[in-house]
Protein backbone atom coordinates (compact mmCIF):
# COMPACT_ATOMS: atom_id res chain seq x y z
CA UNK A 1 0.00 0.00 0.00
CA UNK A 2 1.35 3.32 -0.97
CA UNK A 3 1.91 6.00 1.08
CA UNK A 4 1.41 9.58 1.25
CA UNK A 5 5.01 10.52 0.82
CA UNK A 6 5.39 7.99 -1.91
CA UNK A 7 2.76 9.36 -3.64
CA UNK A 8 3.76 12.87 -3.26
CA UNK A 9 7.49 11.97 -4.52
CA UNK A 10 6.28 10.11 -6.94
CA UNK A 11 4.43 13.21 -8.64
CA UNK A 12 7.02 15.64 -8.17
CA UNK A 13 9.52 13.40 -10.03
CA UNK A 14 6.41 13.24 -13.22
CA UNK A 15 6.30 16.87 -12.61
CA UNK A 16 10.36 17.20 -12.98
CA UNK A 17 10.46 15.01 -15.91
CA UNK A 18 7.43 16.71 -18.01
CA UNK A 19 9.24 20.39 -16.83
CA UNK A 20 12.82 18.48 -18.78
CA UNK A 21 12.40 20.44 -22.47
CA UNK A 22 15.37 19.62 -25.05
CA UNK A 23 16.01 22.46 -26.95
CA UNK A 24 18.46 21.69 -30.37
CA UNK A 25 21.57 23.74 -31.14
CA UNK A 26 19.81 26.17 -33.72
CA UNK A 27 16.49 26.46 -31.28
CA UNK A 28 16.02 29.28 -28.84
CA UNK A 29 13.47 28.92 -26.25
CA UNK A 30 11.44 32.52 -24.96
CA UNK A 31 9.99 31.61 -21.56
CA UNK A 32 7.27 33.65 -20.27
CA UNK A 33 6.68 33.11 -16.07
CA UNK A 34 3.30 34.17 -15.09
CA UNK A 35 3.20 36.39 -18.24
CA UNK A 36 6.34 38.05 -18.20
CA UNK A 37 9.26 37.04 -20.52
CA UNK A 38 12.54 36.12 -18.66
CA UNK A 39 15.61 37.96 -19.39
CA UNK A 40 17.47 36.20 -21.42
CA UNK A 41 16.24 33.03 -24.62
CA UNK A 42 16.81 29.47 -23.05
CA UNK A 43 19.35 27.09 -24.93
CA UNK A 44 20.30 24.97 -26.69
CA UNK A 45 20.15 22.41 -24.72
CA UNK A 46 18.61 21.11 -21.33
CA UNK A 47 16.29 23.40 -19.56
CA UNK A 48 13.32 23.55 -17.46
CA UNK A 49 10.15 24.66 -17.87
CA UNK A 50 7.61 24.54 -15.24
CA UNK A 51 4.11 24.42 -16.27
CA UNK A 52 1.60 26.01 -15.64
CA UNK A 53 3.46 28.89 -14.65
CA UNK A 54 5.74 28.71 -17.56
CA UNK A 55 4.79 28.77 -20.99
CA UNK A 56 7.84 28.79 -23.81
CA UNK A 57 8.27 29.90 -27.09
CA UNK A 58 10.63 27.82 -29.29
CA UNK A 59 12.19 30.17 -31.99
CA UNK A 60 14.57 28.84 -35.14
CA UNK A 61 17.68 30.43 -35.92
CA UNK A 62 18.56 28.52 -38.62
CA UNK A 63 17.74 30.66 -42.29
CA UNK A 64 14.32 30.62 -43.44
CA UNK A 65 13.92 30.56 -47.41
CA UNK A 66 10.35 32.36 -48.04
CA UNK A 67 8.81 31.93 -51.83
CA UNK A 68 7.17 35.04 -52.80
CA UNK A 69 3.98 34.56 -54.69
CA UNK A 70 4.10 36.50 -58.31
CA UNK A 71 3.07 39.99 -57.66
CA UNK A 72 0.69 41.96 -60.60
CA UNK A 73 3.38 44.96 -61.05
CA UNK A 74 2.56 47.78 -63.54
CA UNK A 75 5.95 49.53 -64.27
CA UNK A 76 6.88 52.77 -64.70
CA UNK A 77 6.03 53.11 -68.54
CA UNK A 78 2.64 51.15 -67.56
CA UNK A 79 3.49 47.39 -68.32
CA UNK A 80 2.00 44.78 -66.37
CA UNK A 81 4.18 42.02 -65.28
CA UNK A 82 4.33 39.27 -63.12
CA UNK A 83 7.05 39.08 -60.83
CA UNK A 84 8.25 36.16 -57.82
CA UNK A 85 11.21 36.57 -55.82
CA UNK A 86 12.44 34.61 -52.78
CA UNK A 87 13.53 35.76 -49.45
CA UNK A 88 16.17 34.73 -47.49
CA UNK A 89 16.38 35.69 -43.52
CA UNK A 90 17.25 34.88 -40.23
CA UNK A 91 15.82 35.16 -36.71
CA UNK A 92 18.94 37.17 -34.48
CA UNK A 93 16.78 37.88 -31.35
CA UNK A 94 14.36 35.38 -30.49
CA UNK A 95 12.27 37.85 -28.07
CA UNK A 96 11.92 40.44 -30.42
CA UNK A 97 10.80 38.05 -33.16
CA UNK A 98 8.12 36.74 -30.39
CA UNK A 99 7.02 40.18 -28.53
CA UNK A 100 7.35 42.83 -31.29
CA UNK A 101 5.17 41.27 -33.97
CA UNK A 102 2.76 38.39 -33.92
CA UNK A 103 3.78 35.97 -36.33
CA UNK A 104 7.15 36.85 -37.68
CA UNK A 105 6.96 34.84 -40.79
CA UNK A 106 3.19 35.75 -41.82
CA UNK A 107 4.39 39.39 -41.67
CA UNK A 108 7.57 39.19 -43.07
CA UNK A 109 6.33 37.72 -46.22
CA UNK A 110 3.55 40.32 -46.63
CA UNK A 111 6.30 43.01 -46.15
CA UNK A 112 7.92 41.57 -48.70
CA UNK A 113 5.12 41.05 -51.33
CA UNK A 114 4.34 44.87 -50.74
CA UNK A 115 7.88 46.10 -51.26
CA UNK A 116 8.33 44.12 -54.28
CA UNK A 117 5.35 45.76 -56.25
CA UNK A 118 6.33 49.21 -54.46
CA UNK A 119 10.05 49.41 -55.84
CA UNK A 120 8.96 47.55 -58.82
CA UNK A 121 6.35 49.98 -59.95
CA UNK A 122 8.83 52.73 -59.63
CA UNK A 123 11.04 51.77 -62.59
CA UNK A 124 10.93 50.93 -66.22
CA UNK A 125 10.71 47.52 -67.70
CA UNK A 126 14.08 47.74 -69.33
CA UNK A 127 15.40 48.61 -65.48
CA UNK A 128 13.55 45.47 -64.45
CA UNK A 129 14.88 43.40 -67.15
CA UNK A 130 18.62 44.61 -67.21
CA UNK A 131 19.33 45.72 -63.81
CA UNK A 132 17.97 43.10 -61.60
CA UNK A 133 21.23 42.94 -59.00
CA UNK A 134 20.81 46.79 -58.34
CA UNK A 135 17.02 46.09 -57.81
CA UNK A 136 17.64 43.07 -55.47
CA UNK A 137 19.99 44.93 -53.54
CA UNK A 138 17.55 47.59 -53.08
CA UNK A 139 14.49 45.64 -51.95
CA UNK A 140 16.82 43.48 -49.20
CA UNK A 141 17.90 46.70 -47.75
CA UNK A 142 14.64 48.28 -47.31
CA UNK A 143 13.05 45.00 -46.13
CA UNK A 144 15.87 44.22 -43.74
CA UNK A 145 15.02 48.20 -42.30
CA UNK A 146 11.73 47.09 -41.41
CA UNK A 147 12.19 44.19 -40.02
CA UNK A 148 15.11 45.06 -37.97
CA UNK A 149 12.61 45.99 -34.91
CA UNK A 150 11.33 42.09 -34.87
CA UNK A 151 15.08 40.81 -34.52
CA UNK A 152 15.08 39.98 -38.07
CA UNK A 153 18.15 39.74 -40.87
CA UNK A 154 17.60 39.70 -44.09
CA UNK A 155 20.42 38.42 -46.15
CA UNK A 156 19.53 38.11 -49.52
CA UNK A 157 16.26 38.72 -51.78
CA UNK A 158 16.27 37.74 -55.57
CA UNK A 159 13.84 37.76 -58.36
CA UNK A 160 13.03 34.37 -60.13
CA UNK A 161 11.19 35.10 -62.69
CA UNK A 162 9.61 37.92 -65.00
CA UNK A 163 6.65 37.22 -66.80
CA UNK A 164 6.08 39.52 -69.68
CA UNK A 165 3.00 39.33 -71.70
CA UNK A 166 2.62 37.76 -75.22
CA UNK A 167 2.80 41.33 -77.15
CA UNK A 168 5.35 42.79 -74.93
CA UNK A 169 7.71 39.55 -75.44
CA UNK A 170 7.34 40.06 -79.36
CA UNK A 171 7.85 43.91 -79.38
CA UNK A 172 11.25 42.56 -77.25
CA UNK A 173 12.24 40.50 -80.16
CA UNK A 174 11.62 43.02 -82.64
CA UNK A 175 13.85 44.89 -80.60
CA UNK A 176 16.55 42.90 -80.40
CA UNK A 177 16.54 41.62 -83.94
CA UNK A 178 16.38 45.44 -84.99
CA UNK A 179 19.49 45.89 -82.96
CA UNK A 180 21.37 43.22 -84.46
CA UNK A 181 20.59 44.19 -87.79
CA UNK A 182 22.15 47.71 -86.58
CA UNK A 183 25.26 46.69 -85.13
CA UNK A 184 25.88 44.28 -88.74
CA UNK A 185 25.37 47.12 -90.79
CA UNK A 186 27.91 49.52 -88.64
CA UNK A 187 30.15 47.01 -88.87
CA UNK A 188 30.00 46.16 -92.26
CA UNK A 189 30.51 49.81 -93.20
CA UNK A 190 33.41 50.08 -90.65
CA UNK A 191 34.98 47.39 -92.46
CA UNK A 192 34.19 49.49 -96.19
CA UNK A 193 35.68 52.61 -94.34
CA UNK A 194 38.73 50.65 -93.53
CA UNK A 195 39.33 48.56 -96.66
CA UNK A 196 38.85 52.45 -98.35
CA UNK A 197 41.61 53.40 -96.49
CA UNK A 198 44.22 50.25 -97.24
CA UNK A 199 43.05 50.68 -101.17
CA UNK A 200 43.84 54.60 -100.90
CA UNK A 201 47.25 53.73 -99.38
CA UNK A 202 48.25 50.91 -102.20
CA UNK A 203 47.26 53.39 -104.39
CA UNK A 204 49.72 56.13 -103.38
CA UNK A 205 52.37 52.99 -103.64
CA UNK A 206 51.12 52.05 -106.67
CA UNK A 207 51.80 55.53 -107.90
CA UNK A 208 55.22 55.83 -106.75
CA UNK A 209 56.44 53.07 -107.77
CA UNK A 210 54.97 51.42 -111.58
CA UNK A 211 56.56 48.08 -110.97
CA UNK A 212 54.62 47.57 -108.54
CA UNK A 213 51.27 47.60 -110.87
CA UNK A 214 52.87 44.84 -112.84
CA UNK A 215 54.22 42.78 -109.93
CA UNK A 216 50.44 42.81 -108.75
CA UNK A 217 48.88 42.25 -111.94
CA UNK A 218 51.42 38.66 -112.04
CA UNK A 219 50.20 37.88 -108.49
CA UNK A 220 46.83 38.36 -109.93
CA UNK A 221 47.37 35.72 -112.63
CA UNK A 222 48.83 33.22 -110.09
CA UNK A 223 45.82 33.22 -107.99
CA UNK A 224 44.00 32.60 -111.54
CA UNK A 225 45.94 30.31 -112.57
CA UNK A 226 45.20 27.84 -109.95
CA UNK A 227 41.55 27.46 -111.07
CA UNK A 228 42.13 25.31 -114.23
CA UNK A 229 38.66 26.37 -115.82
CA UNK A 230 39.80 29.82 -115.73
CA UNK A 231 40.73 31.69 -118.90
CA UNK A 232 43.36 34.06 -118.96
CA UNK A 233 43.41 37.32 -120.68
CA UNK A 234 47.39 38.83 -120.38
CA UNK A 235 47.02 42.22 -121.63
CA UNK A 236 50.41 43.43 -123.99
CA UNK A 237 52.15 46.78 -123.15
CA UNK A 238 51.19 49.45 -125.49
CA UNK A 239 54.41 50.32 -126.53
CA UNK A 240 55.09 47.44 -128.50
CA UNK A 241 52.57 48.33 -130.69
CA UNK A 242 54.19 51.59 -131.32
CA UNK A 243 57.17 50.07 -133.75
CA UNK A 244 54.25 48.79 -136.06
CA UNK A 245 51.99 52.18 -135.79
CA UNK A 246 55.24 54.12 -136.86
CA UNK A 247 56.62 51.96 -139.53
CA UNK A 248 52.57 52.58 -141.43
CA UNK A 249 53.32 56.25 -141.41
CA UNK A 250 56.48 56.11 -142.67
CA UNK A 251 54.98 53.74 -145.84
Amino acid sequence: MLTYPLIIAVLVVLYLMNSIKILREYERGVIFRLGRVLSKAKGPGLIFVFPPIDRMVRVSLRIVVMDIPPQDVITKDNVSVKVNAVVYFRVMEPQKAVLEVQDYMFATSQLAQTTLRSVLGEVELDGLLSEREKLNLQLQEIIDKHTDPWGIKVQLVEMKHVDLPDNMVRAIAKQAEAERERRAKVIHAEGEFQASDKLTAAADVISRNPQALQLRFLGTLSEIATEKNSTIIFPLPIELFKAFTMGSKKE
